[in-house]
């Protein structure tokens, strides 16, 4: 009777591994859905989101740049419009 329920045990571990081993087979082989996708990029900002911090703050820098430096392209424009027509008054 000892030898049975060795074997009964020995059925129940193949039955495990072999369940184990479908499901895992299965989960590796299905279609992502939105969700996984989603979950995807969600993750992978996540792990570079210093990178992305830096960045966003490297492009806002420049932009800031930009304005001042086209404000001051304005303003100069402005100022030599009213001396053209100070000149063209006189």
């Amino acid at each position: 009777m000892a030898t049975n329920n060795g074997t009964n045990q020995m059925i129940w571990i193949g039955i495990a591994a072999g369940t184990a081993l479908g499901v895992g087979i299965a989960l590796s082989r299905r279609r992502k859905t939105g969700w996984d996708a989603a979950r995807d990029v969600t993750r992978r900002m996540a792990d570079h989101s210093g990178d992305l911090a830096d960045a966003t703050k490297d492009i806002m820098d420049r932009m800031k740049k930009i304005y001042e430096e086209g404000r001051q392209v304005v303003e100069d424009a402005a100022h030599l419009w009213e001396q053209g027509r100070r000149m063209v008054r006189t």
